[in-house]
């Protein structure tokens, strides 16, 4: 459970004794009920790392887009408000770059979201199956998501899998790898955050 979700759920909590007690009605359950989701919102369950060469999913959702580049690719999962929005890093290593940029509230499922909301984006430098590699994955707030937190800086190292932040509810996670990546998702496959495969080190068949 993340804490903020147990300190918007003892405010709502509070509102509605209050208003119930002012009221003397049914005035404050709307607010109990929030403060239910609050808390179920905010879930943060245990996921298992896979082992090998791989990098996993940052985000819970549903993979929107994937994008080749002569390059790069870049998947795009969109986490609408039933998903956990705890963000994980997709590989072990070292950050390098943590960059915020604001911008608009976009529906985070379009695909100007990825250029035009705003968002955070860090970068990690790591070491997969034995090949130095770079993995940048950026937070991007949506329409309701008007709140992105990252607990990482420059210089801090993190474990495949490791919590590093979210987004504060709908909002969209890109992931871009290099050409030494091989993508195993396919657009409109869910997946989960800290245990799903997003791709693995190969021979470089993202090239299109």
């Amino acid at each position: 459970m993340v804490v903020t979700g147990i300190y918007y759920a003892l405010f709502l909590t509070g509102a509605g004794a209050l208003l119930g007690y002012f009221t003397k009605g049914w005035a404050g359950i709307p607010f109990y009920i929030l403060a239910v989701f609050c808390l179920w919102f905010f879930r943060d369950p245990e996921r298992q790392v896979p082992p090998g060469p791989v990098a996993v999913s940052p985000g819970d959702g549903k993979v929107v887009l994937i994008r080749r580049g002569p390059d790069s690719t870049r998947v795009s999962i969109f986490l609408n408000v039933f998903d956990v929005h705890v963000n994980r890093a997709p590989i072990a290593g070292k950050v390098i770059d943590v960059h915020y940029k604001a911008g608009k509230f976009l529906v985070a499922s379009k695909e100007e979201a990825s250029v035009d909301n705003e968002m955070n984006t860090i970068t990690i430098d790591g070491s997969v199956g034995g090949q130095r590699t770079l993995v940048t994955f950026s937070q991007i707030a949506g329409l309701i998501a008007r709140r992105i937190v990252c607990t990482k800086k420059p210089g801090d190292f993190v474990t495949a899998g490791e919590r590093v932040g979210l987004i504060k509810f709908g909002s969209r996670v890109d992931v871009t790898f290099g050409p030494e990546w091989e993508i195993d998702v396919r657009e409109g496959q869910r997946v989960a955050a800290g245990s799903s495969v997003l791709a693995h080190i190969g021979a470089g068949r993202n090239k299109p």
